[in-house]
């Protein structure tokens, strides 16, 4: 008597799609947390090839007398007992630009920031690196992040944008193929933020720099590179922070589960 033939589900997640999530969501919380690390010593951004004291910074992070206060531009917001001046777990108080619950180590240390930052980015970027090459041999960039002829209509992206911003419609989007706001988003950051991270990066190191002069150039000096690497974390913060409200929307358990696991396709597998 011939047995029915068992037919393994499709993974919604393949294996290495997982790995590179989890992999990814480490490296880049250590990045931002050691990142803040090194921004203390020095809480100013420029545009240009210098930045000192005496120049004028677009962003400060600072304090005076008892407040602490954000700069940007020409307007001054205060910021006390959260950026620039604030208490420690012991009530100290202390005028370093970013909290010691927000960065690597908790209390100030440059060295030791710097080695938090260098080692994870290395990290961070192979994996970049192998995820695209694996992502393009699996085809899951052509089948799933491609943008079609019809994706571009108007039309479809203010569908797409409006659905965005209805919760019925976001709780059933679990397993569904991207819709075209995903997509630009994926792409947005996958091929673009993510990698700007890591050219920054590399233009703002002493070594890279004298190596491989032509990345100043590109970014127009280091301190513009410095300030490009910081906007795009800041990006990258505001995309972590909607793809946690956008899980948390269209059922939790089940995305985070499928995340671990692999969990199973209705759509198209990534």
């Amino acid at each position: 008597m011939l047995k029915e033939a068992v037919i393994s589900p499709t993974p919604r997640h393949r294996l290495t799609t997982r790995l590179w999530h989890w992999i990814n969501a480490l490296c880049l919380l250590v990045l931002l947390m050691s990142g803040l690390t090194i921004f203390n010593a020095h809480p100013r951004l420029y545009w240009g090839e210098y930045g000192a004291n005496n120049d004028h910074a677009w962003l400060a992070v600072g304090s005076s007398e008892r407040t602490g206060y954000l700069r940007l531009g020409e307007m001054r917001i205060e910021t006390t007992g959260f950026l620039g001046n604030w208490k420690d777990s012991e009530g100290r108080t202390r005028t370093w630009a970013f909290p010691g619950w927000a960065t690597i180590p908790s209390n100030y240390s440059l060295a030791d920031g710097r080695r938090w930052h260098f080692f994870f980015a290395w990290i961070f970027a192979l994996g970049l690196t192998l995820f695209m090459i694996r992502s393009l041999w699996n085809r899951h960039i052509q089948k799933d992040l491609h943008m079609r002829r019809q994706d571009w209509r108007p039309s479809q992206l203010w569908r797409s944008l409006r659905d965005h911003t209805r919760i019925s419609v976001i709780r059933k989007s679990s397993g569904e193929p991207y819709n075209v706001i995903q997509k630009l988003t994926y792409i947005g950051v996958i091929f673009i933020l993510l990698p700007l991270m890591i050219a920054t990066g590399l233009t703002m190191s002493p070594a890279m720099d004298a190596n491989w002069p032509f990345l100043t150039d590109l970014f127009g000096g280091r301190q513009s590179a410095r300030s490009v690497h910081f906007l795009t974390a800041f990006l990258l913060v505001v995309f972590f922070l909607i793809h946690i409200v956008m899980v948390l929307l269209s059922r939790p358990v089940r995305q985070i589960r499928a995340m671990i696991t692999g969990g199973h396709a209705r759509g198209g597998g990534q």
